[in-house]
């Protein structure tokens, strides 16, 4: 049963969130892999957890889903402690998981394996979501591209009808009409109530389906912001094209970061009000100019540096 249907039928709003981290530490020797990581995950949310290589994303999820321990701190997830094995495995009934390395039994058809995870979960909604995602069901799963496979782990992980979802890196091998479809099919299970833990390397991705984003780097958490807050506060993308070459020094302001110059045109991320953007731009001849959102890409830049695999997963 999804959060908002439990909500309704106790007549108020549902108050314990869906996954929880306080303090959550994991050390491997001398490496920190999740140094005192704290956060929530609010019902009917998709929750975007973003970092590169090594900075600690799959060992958050490997605690939440109980793989490994903690070495300090605590989490819940459902309502129940990672710590207590018993009142885990209960609340894991309720969670579907999309792992980024798929584990299928390689000589099994591709049905075998619905049919596998049927018997131990359910699969109230495994002919639906066929529908949409549609991998070859009668070959070998040693057969499958990665992007069937991948269709076949999101079938899966949804059909026994989960209350939360953890999702590691969902669109990868994916081509981009499906990933399209992965993201509306998505959004539309957080409209129905679902709660999407969405772990990916993917930035654009995760700006266009989440609505909040934590950023990890080197175990920790730098960043917990709602998509809208942190493009706001990433300031505004410019570009900006003259008649002839424009000087740098004259035009240049405070304001303006990473700014990149080629011929006539200028392109840089404005952090200021936009009036005074404006009144500064007419001092100068232009013949076009033109004033978006940022990238996520470009946000990630402050929180990495320029040396930041905001590629990797």
């Amino acid at each position: 049963m999804c959060a908002r249907t439990q909500a309704a039928e106790t007549g108020s709003e549902k108050q314990t969130a869906t996954i929880r981290l306080d303090g959550l530490t994991k050390r491997y020797g001398e490496i920190i892999a999740n140094d005192d990581v704290s956060f929530e995950v609010r019902p009917g949310e998709i929750f975007g957890y973003l970092g590169p290589n090594g900075a600690g994303k799959t060992t958050t999820i490997r605690l939440l889903l109980g793989l490994i321990k903690p070495t300090s701190g605590s989490a819940e997830v459902l309502g129940a402690d990672v710590r207590d094995r018993r009142a885990l495995t209960e609340a894991k009934a309720e969670v579907g998981y999309l792992p980024d390395e798929l584990g299928f039994e390689e000589r099994l058809t591709g049905r075998q394996v619905l049919d596998y995870f049927a018997r131990m979960r359910g699969d109230e909604r495994r002919e639906e979501l066929l529908d949409l995602f549609r991998p070859p069901l009668d070959r070998p799963v040693e057969t499958y591209s990665s992007g069937n496979r991948r269709m076949l782990g999101i079938v899966q992980a949804f059909m026994h009808d989960p209350e939360l979802v953890i999702m590691d890196e969902p669109t990868s091998g994916l081509d981009p009409l499906k990933q399209d479809r992965m993201h509306a099919f998505v959004a539309e299970e957080r409209d129905a109530g679902k709660t999407i833990f969405f772990s990916s390397h993917v930035l654009s991705e995760v700006q266009h389906v989440c609505d909040r984003v934590g950023i990890v780097r080197e175990g920790k958490l730098v960043a917990l912001e709602n998509i809208d807050d942190l493009l706001e506060r990433g300031g505004k993308r410019v570009r900006v094209q003259f008649p002839e070459p424009v000087d740098e020094d004259r035009f240049g302001t405070s304001e303006m970061i990473d700014v990149e110059t080629v011929d006539r045109t200028v392109r840089f991320t404005y952090t200021g009000e936009p009036a005074t953007l404006l009144e500064h731009l007419v001092q100068f001849r232009i013949e076009d100019v033109d004033v978006g959102d940022p990238k996520l890409d470009d946000i990630f830049k402050h929180y990495y540096g320029d040396d930041g695999d905001a590629e990797a997963g």
